[in-house]
């Protein structure tokens, strides 16, 4: 449980690394015997150390360089599982490159991505990614290699089993071959190339320097108190989770708790007993939801509202009782959960405010593929619920264009931003100017936090010349109602057509609605926005409302893609 200070406080310490090699060796050393990553087998959890991981990365890596892989390009694509992450750090701590698939993706998305970014090796896991590879391998000429995490169903010359890879590699080192573990890396350049996964267009491939990656993984440590145990849920082929959530996790000795699936998420918490988290929005949003539900269910839903009223009565008097007073609702997380780490999406002041009063820290940062992922973040004891947190340390901000409001595009410099977009000079060109990283987000400062109002190509400009930020209008109202699930405010045209209004198209929550015993949850949307409109000034009044009865098209990041504007 952490305090929110009004000042700023000391950065932590941090041990410099580097290389990707000496992240490995030192852990090693450091941390021993402890528990790197947990995870289970056929129900059983195993344990890995991180004297063990390294001898796994080690062998998996000294293995490729007899296989004649060095200097390649090498896809991963597969579930979350300990051998996604040894092939990962293998490829980090060797002279190849790194490029994370999602495997959510279709064949042929997957197929232009292995194309386009040059994959001569492909790792990747079994079941529906491997059907997904077996139907695009005809159209993959330049992979020499298709490497299996599991048992493949064919092993030949070309197809192989990571496992036997790794037996192989630890008779090499037992045998004296120190061609893997002695490489001298060149952390300038390209070590990880990531395909974006665009709302509005076409992917772009994010280059990005071992040195942008370890800046993360020192300088996020600086601003974030690291615990001890973490569940680790995300997908790894995002920065989010493969940097924050497993790199930053194994410098600070975590034990990372690999989670298999979403159904397994909530079983998963009481098994390893956590300490922090790394999830999105919508998930942290789905368990309030089911926290409360589960209350209102059991008659329990006045009695918790009680308790929290009294806690955060004591508390402004300095008396803490959460950790008594709410056993019963977080041993739902293992009863040892100290912070869950959010990005991606705002938070909601509710999901802040009730998180913090049964004493679990909620904490927002900022991030983009291009940065590695990380630009700011919310401090543990230093925190602004409605900002993305304070910058990164040896980052520099401003904003560019400012309105009379102080907003204007973000825009960075740090050891951190990408090389470039991979063999888009005009992509790259546009992004960096004048050695300035233009985010696209639009935002604003005020003191040591930075605010995000949206995205500039999301700008909605009306006839009268007002800039419009849909992400904050669709904030607002999302606040105001919990039967919207999905909304998408656009321009759409007056009855003459020759002016711009603002309109709303909206997905509502009919389990929702249905959980509240609410019959027409349309006509409750619409008295929540003509209370929005009454109040808003005129300019960002909602004339026109759409209803949908499907979810809109999103990203395998459960974005919305923008095409409704």
């Amino acid at each position: 449980m952490y305090k929110n200070l009004k000042e700023n406080y000391p950065l932590y310490e941090v041990r410099e690394i580097s290389s990707f090699r000496d992240l490995l060796d030192s852990g090693a050393t450091i941390y021993g015997d402890r528990a790197a990553f947990k995870y289970k087998v056929d129900g059983e959890v195993v344990s890995v150390s991180y004297k063990e991981f390294k001898g796994a990365v080690d062998a998996f890596g000294t293995a490729l360089i007899d296989m004649g892989i060095s200097g390649k390009h090498i896809g991963i694509v597969g579930d979350n599982c300990f051998e996604w992450v040894r092939s990962y750090l293998a490829i980090l701590a060797s002279d190849s490159v790194v490029v994370p698939v999602d495997k959510e993706l279709s064949a042929e998305d997957i197929k232009n991505i292995l194309t386009d970014g040059d994959c001569e090796v492909l790792i990747y896991s079994d079941g529906a990614t491997e059907s997904k590879i077996t139907e695009i391998e005809a159209d993959l000429p330049n992979i020499t290699h298709f490497i299996c995490m599991s048992v493949p169903s064919v092993k030949d010359d070309k197809h192989y089993f990571a496992g036997d890879i790794v037996s192989k590699g630890k008779e090499l080192l037992d045998g004296g071959d120190t061609r893997y573990i002695s490489l001298v890396p060149d952390n300038q350049v390209l070590k990880e190339l990531l395909f974006t996964s665009g709302t509005t267009g076409k992917s772009k491939g994010v280059m990005l320097s071992a040195e942008a990656l370890i800046f993360n993984i020192i300088n996020g440590q600086k601003l974030m108190k690291i615990t001890d145990t973490c569940l680790s849920v995300l997908p790894y082929h995002h920065s989010y989770e493969s940097t924050t959530g497993i790199l930053v996790m194994m410098h600070a000795g975590m034990t990372i708790c690999i989670n298999e699936s979403l159904r397994s998420v909530l079983p998963n918490f009481k098994l390893y007993k956590p300490t922090e988290v790394l999830l999105v929005p919508l998930f942290v949003e789905k368990v309030y939801r089911g926290i409360w539900d589960k209350a209102e269910a059991s008659g329990k839903a006045s009695t918790l509202r009680k308790l929290i009223k009294v806690s955060n009565a004591l508390l402004k008097i300095g008396i803490d009782v959460r950790a008594k007073l709410f056993v019963s609702v977080t041993s739902a997380f293992g009863g040892r959960l100290k912070a869950i780490v959010c990005g991606g999406a705002p938070l909601k002041p509710q999901l802040v405010e009730f998180f913090e009063s049964i004493g679990i820290t909620l904490i927002n940062g900022y991030g983009i593929s291009e940065c590695g992922p990380l630009i700011s973040i919310n401090r543990p004891c230093y925190r602004n619920s409605e900002a993305v947190g304070i910058l990164l340390p040896e980052m520099e901000i401003k904003i560019n264009n400012p309105n009379e409001n102080g907003e204007g595009e973000i825009c960075v410099k740090g050891r951190n931003v990408m090389l470039g977009y991979y063999k888009n000079e005009q992509a790259t060109a546009d992004a960096i100017r004048d050695g300035w990283f233009h985010t696209g987000d639009v935002g604003k400062l005020e003191g040591d936090f930075i605010f995000i109002t949206g995205r500039i190509k999301n700008i909605i400009i009306l006839k009268n010349g007002k800039n419009i930020y849909p992400e904050e209008i669709e904030e607002k109202l999302s606040i105001r109602s919990e039967l919207i699930a999905e909304i998408v405010v656009k321009a759409i045209k007056d009855n003459e057509e020759n002016e711009r209004l603002l309109g709303a198209e909206i997905f509502p929550d009919f389990e929702r609605a249905k959980t509240l015993g609410i019959d027409d949850p349309e006509s409750e949307i619409r008295k929540v926005i003509s209370e929005y409109n009454e109040k808003e000034a005129g300019y960002k009044v909602i004339k026109k409302i759409i209803f949908r009865t499907e979810e809109f098209e999103k990203t395998t990041t459960r974005k919305i893609k923008r095409k409704y504007n």
